[in-house]
């Protein structure tokens, strides 16, 4: 596995689709993190960012491989293999972005509450920013695992149905996701932390289901 990673890695780097999630990250946190913000808002803003970001890096993934290349790789490893090393690439890409989306809101927020009045502190605000990214991150993983080859045989349905998904996701309350969030954002205006602890666990267990399905998948398909 870790050849293949390593692999998929190379892949990903090599081909720069990597560029526009990053972009479309980067343009996120530039709107939403504004220096003197509150802690806890900037952490939300910047979770909620991650999710699209991480749906279309797993798009870019699970699609980046030209199909002979593939072939070869499912045929010495296997496809389920090969299918997971493409969603865990995308997973430990998510996870750059949700560290350096950490460090930004550090860097540039009041640690106080909304109202700027009563003092938030860093440490346990930051762990709380970053349970909650990786909740976000996870869903994003698994509505772009759901979303593309070898879930939906459509290449043309895959954008449209991953960006509906990853918006009703962020906004539905039922959604984890949108849990983690809105834990951040309320908590903002008294001063209060909540560690998202029941929305990460959640999503981890969507995420490992959806990857499971799509690899599942990827043995039958290929």
């Amino acid at each position: 596995m870790n050849a293949l990673l390593r692999y998929q890695a190379a892949l990903l780097v090599g081909s720069h689709r990597w560029l526009p999630p990053v972009i479309l990250y980067a343009a996120f946190l530039a709107i939403g993190v504004q220096s003197g913000g509150p802690i806890l808002d900037a952490y939300g803003y910047a979770a909620a960012g991650l999710l699209p970001a991480a749906v279309w890096l797993t798009r870019v993934c699970v699609t980046n491989e030209p199909p002979a290349a593939r072939n070869c790789a499912a045929a010495a490893a296997g496809p389920g293999r090969v299918h997971l090393a493409c969603v865990l690439t995308a997973a430990c890409a998510g996870l750059l972005l949700a560290l350096v989306g950490t460090a930004v809101v550090v860097l540039l927020s009041d640690p106080h509450s909304a109202d700027h009045r009563v003092a938030v502190p860093v440490l346990p605000a930051t762990g709380a920013g970053l349970l909650a990214a990786l909740a976000c991150l996870l869903m994003g993983i698994a509505i772009g695992a759901l979303c593309n080859w070898p879930v939906l045989r459509s290449p043309g349905w895959g954008i449209p149905a991953g960006l509906l998904a990853a918006l009703l996701l962020a906004v539905l309350g039922a959604s984890p996701a949108n849990a983690a969030i809105t834990g951040l954002v309320t908590g903002s205006a008294h001063g209060t932390i909540s560690a998202p602890w029941l929305p990460l666990a959640a999503t981890a267990l969507i995420a490992t289901a959806a990857t499971a399905v799509a690899c599942a998948l990827s043995s039958r398909r290929n």
